[in-house]
């Protein structure tokens, strides 16, 4: 009867840690459909005014990772077709007013601008900046997950 109710036990435990590793790894994939269609912004004939590389914030993070390449222009991020980061939910790119971003900084507290949900880990996406904006108080462009308040990557911009 022991021998039953340790296999019961142990099944339960495999079965809940199979389902959360499933369900964080898989469901972004399957759930990045909720994200709002927004209307199309051509960058090709604007003047760019900062660019910036994405970094692995924390090199002992094997989850929480980016790359690639990003340029701001007065009115759009342009984040390149190099760009990259792992898979999680709740992406967003935001505008942080930090000089310097790293894991411990507490971008939730901040003043941020969330320039809205990431719509892919990989390729060219472009986001709206408000009208208004001084892009000078916010030197860096970061891939934030809400649903958990990690940063993913930070790209510190040098303005132009």
């Amino acid at each position: 009867m022991r021998r039953i109710l340790v296999s019961i036990i142990i099944g339960v435990l495999l079965g809940g840690f199979s389902r959360f590793v499933t369900g964080v790894f898989v469901y972004p994939y399957i759930f990045l459909a909720d994200i709002v269609a927004t209307e199309e912004i051509d960058v090709s004939n604007r003047r760019a005014v900062a660019t910036g590389t994405f970094i692995h914030a924390d090199p002992g993070d094997p989850i929480h990772h980016g790359s690639g390449g990003v340029t701001v222009y007065d009115d759009a991020v342009h984040l390149q077709e190099d760009f990259s980061v792992g898979p999680g939910p709740a992406f967003h790119v935001y505008l942080a007013p930090q000089q310097e971003v790293t894991p411990d900084t507490d971008v939730a507290v901040s003043m941020y601008i969330d320039l809205g949900r990431l719509r892919a880990f990989k390729g060219s996406q472009v986001y709206k900046i408000p009208a208004g904006v001084d892009l000078r108080n916010y030197p860096n462009v970061i891939v934030w997950c809400q649903r958990f308040g990690v940063l993913i990557s930070p790209a510190k911009l040098a303005f132009l």
